[in-house]
């Protein structure tokens, strides 16, 4: 009995790794209905399934159902919880400069035009994460949502408590006269229709995402800003657990490719959130080129700064731009 004990242990202990890289779990905090399963979770997921021959598979843990928190998606890939994740490095903005600076107004145009950019820069950006980066992409220039007061000229802005993204976009917002907060965005609803902000700057497709249309009057766009970035990350000692073979196969079953799924959705759901934000009663203001350059020269000094501030890696804002631009 003793002998049989210790074989069927020693059977366990050799199976172990090999279990923990057949299946991988993947984590995210929406739920299994969000356009980005159906663009990049899912795609990752049967592209990594049919070029292994089912050698690797993927179980996805929608809706926090590892950690409901967003903030804490790259916390929980780090500590092993989940073997692969999506997050918003906006959230946690002060650990990757280099990536949230696509947010920096005049990067790019839309969403794929963003995750190109990002592209361009993709040695600086990886550096910047413990982790495998499986994709990469972003989405449209962000819109302001309002309730109770329409921006239609740089005065309105003015004592405006403004929900952004990342950090990255405090002080742009804060040149035009408002005050910035940074929430997850799965607040960011709730937040508006009680007042505890006045407006929410997000990227129109939070129009179905997030039901914006339902608590915001008004939604104000051509506003400085560009896209801002997300991203898929599996556990680096995963990924260097597996064998040449397998590495192969999560390199085939992601990159550029994939993240370009994921910004062409974006694309597609701007469109559509404008769209349905006005068919349900919201006011579409859109800032005219003279106003517009209103806008942009009163954060002209904000940008002036971010240009020529130390991004780390050797990079200066003017820097990151070229790569952004390919210049």
């Amino acid at each position: 009995m003793n002998k049989f004990t210790a074989l069927a242990t020693a059977a366990c202990i050799m199976a172990a790794p090999m279990v923990a890289a057949k299946d991988l779990a993947l984590s995210y905090f929406m739920g299994p209905n969000h356009p980005m399963n159906k663009a990049v979770f899912t795609p990752f997921a049967e592209k990594l399934a049919e070029v292994s021959g089912g050698k690797l598979t993927v179980t996805q843990f929608p809706g926090g159902a590892l950690n409901s928190s967003p903030p804490k998606q790259y916390s929980i890939l780090l500590d092993g919880i989940a073997d692969v994740a999506f997050h918003l490095p906006g959230y946690t903005a002060q650990l990757f400069p280099v990536t949230t600076a696509i947010t920096t107004p005049g990067m790019c145009d839309d969403a794929v035009e963003c995750t190109e950019a990002m592209w361009r820069a993709i040695e600086p950006i990886e550096a910047e994460f413990d982790a495998k980066v499986l994709a990469l992409w972003a989405n449209d220039p962000q819109v302001l949502y309002t309730k109770d007061k329409p921006v239609r000229t740089l005065e309105d802005m003015e004592g405006l408590i403004i929900r952004v993204t990342s950090a990255q976009d405090i002080p742009f917002t804060e040149a035009l006269g408002a005050s910035s907060v940074s929430q997850p965005v799965s607040v960011i609803n709730q937040n508006l229709a009680n007042g505890v902000v006045d407006g929410v700057a997000i990227d129109p497709s939070a129009t179905m995402s997030f039901k914006m249309h339902e608590p915001a009057n008004y939604m104000t766009t051509n506003i400085p800003g560009a896209g801002s970035a997300f991203v898929l990350l599996m556990n680096k000692g995963v990924y260097n657990a597996l064998s040449d073979e397998e590495k192969g196969w999560v390199n085939e079953a992601s990159g550029k490719w994939l993240s370009l799924q994921g910004g062409q959705a974006y694309l597609d759901m701007g469109a559509r959130g404008i769209s349905i934000a006005r068919d349900n009663g919201v006011e579409i203001i859109e800032l005219s080129d003279e106003e517009r350059a209103r806008w942009d020269a009163a954060i002209q000094p904000a940008m002036d700064e971010w240009l020529a501030k130390d991004l780390g890696q050797g990079l200066t804002g003017a820097d990151l731009e070229r790569l952004f631009k390919g210049e």
